[in-house]
């Protein structure tokens, strides 16, 4: 009967936009996954730099997002969009690249998404607040605050909103970002206040930017906390080209036990606008004392080590489903009478 024929109509696959263009195939990942209500998911795996968004509120097409090409890194697996330039409605986002970098500003693309209201993980408004570093920093001075240096020991740092406010007036050398410094760019090692003086003089040239200054300090090594919902990993990056900033040099990254301490490190960053779904710690050991001191948390682009990158992304998988599932598959229970 027609009941019957209208009941074994398969439903509408809910749409995934995975804005990854550096690395996995997002397609293969999830190939095959399902909703439990059934539903199966078309994913649309693309970079930032490859879409433009509108939204209307005053029609039923809501949120239409033109892709110009897949990622780089994507495969044409059964579930993917299989042509380009494709526009796709997306009921859900996932974001494992950087909004903001030296060379882009996504923030419009971003914000088109906030202003639709899709779902995402993480939530899109906290990947708004990581494309201002000194959000993210006063949020960790937040939490030292409350929990004691102690349990929760960050760096000291000083805020300038212009060049006209830069006034520091702590230890030397220090370091100083410019801006939402990503990756080693904007970054430059001060080593007295003459040179903070020239500093200053060049920091005139860029009125619309901010700064944060912090001491220097000389590690022996860094650390990195990884929390994927439940799952923790530590790892352990030692320099060995001399270069101060680890992370442009190269280096040696191993995985190692993740102690009590760095897990509550996680944990309590993981609180933060909201909550945070994937996060990761970075840290510095002091050479001379062995402190270990938090230097800022990254959001949902943070990379994964490539030798743990299977496993981690089915981390992400399996998270990604609840949170999908959450969003449009589980109803919830009827009140009792």
């Amino acid at each position: 009967d027609a009941g019957a024929g209208a009941a074994e109509t398969p439903a509408k696959p809910v749409t995934l936009l995975v804005i990854q263009d550096d690395d996995y195939d997002w397609p293969r990942i999830l190939q095959g996954a399902t909703l439990r209500d059934g539903r199966g998911i078309r994913v649309v795996q693309t970079g930032w730099t490859a879409i433009e968004v509108h939204v209307s509120t005053y029609s039923t097409a809501g949120c239409c997002v033109e892709v110009s090409r897949p990622a780089k890194s994507a495969s044409g697996a059964q579930g993917a969009v299989q042509r380009y330039p494709a526009t796709v409605q997306p009921d859900f986002v996932l974001i494992r690249n950087e909004v903001k970098t030296p060379t882009f500003d996504g923030r419009g693309l971003l914000s088109g998404l906030l202003f639709a209201g899709i779902p995402a993980m993480n939530s899109l408004e906290s990947v708004l607040f990581f494309c201002e570093r000194p959000v993210v920093a006063g949020q960790l001075q937040r939490l030292q605050r409350r929990l004691g240096a102690e349990v929760f020991p960050v760096v000291p740092q000083h805020f300038a909103s212009s060049s006209r406010s830069l006034m520091y007036g702590y230890t030397f050398p220090a370091v100083v970002k410019v801006g939402s410094a990503h990756a080693g760019a904007g970054k430059m090692r001060i080593s007295d206040h003459r040179q903070m003086s020239d500093f200053r003089s060049v920091l005139e040239m860029m009125p619309a930017e901010h700064c944060t200054v912090e001491p220097f300090v000389k590690g022996e090594s860094d650390l990195r906390i990884q929390k994927i919902g439940q799952h923790y990993r530590a790892f352990r990056r030692m320099g060995i080209s001399g270069d101060w900033k680890t992370n442009t040099g190269t280096s040696i990254m191993d995985e190692i036990e993740c102690s009590d301490l760095w897990q509550r490190w996680a944990d309590e960053a993981a609180a933060m606008f909201g909550g945070l779904d994937i996060l990761t710690v970075d840290a510095i050991v002091e050479e001379a004392s062995g402190k270990e001191l938090i230097l800022e948390v990254n959001g949902t682009s943070s990379g994964l080590h490539p030798d743990c990158a299977d496993a981690d992304n089915a981390h992400l998988c399996d998270l990604l489903l609840d949170r999908m599932n959450a969003a449009f598959a589980d109803v919830p229970p009827v009140p009792q009478a």
